[in-house]
């Protein structure tokens, strides 16, 4: 999980078969309420529902299959980009991208590194 720019909050590793939206409510507990940006991939109407109820607003369009369609605003669906870029920062490690880490918390342990660095970087632009 991102913030609005693009600088990561919440990291969770999930198994490769796992769909992400079962650990969604996960990363969104504890946060303070606001606007989810999500792609159709976290389409779940409880999750809607669950960020509805804790004062946020969920921007998240419906998959093709489903017969009731919720709208997006484009600019705001543009937003969830920032997640495709955080993802591309950190496969500039070679340790994640080739996935040298075999075991599920080593590699938290890299990525959660990594984060801290683009978190450092974000910092020293600042001062």
């Amino acid at each position: 999980m991102v913030d609005q720019d693009g600088l990561p909050v919440r990291l969770h590793i999930t198994a490769g078969q796992a769909s992400d939206k079962t650990v969604a409510p996960l990363l969104l507990d504890d946060l303070p309420p606001g606007i989810v940006v999500a792609d159709r991939g976290y389409d779940s109407l409880a999750l809607v529902k669950r960020v509805a109820a804790r004062g946020g607003e969920a921007h998240i369009p419906t998959q093709s299959r489903v017969r009731l369609q919720r709208s997006v605003p484009p600019d705001l669906y543009r937003r969830r980009n920032l997640v495709e870029r955080y993802f591309c920062k950190i496969k500039q490690f070679r340790r994640i991208a080739t996935r040298f880490e075999k075991h599920a918390v080593n590699f938290l342990a890299a990525v959660a590194l990594a984060s801290t660095r683009i978190w450092l970087r974000s910092i020293e632009y600042v001062l």
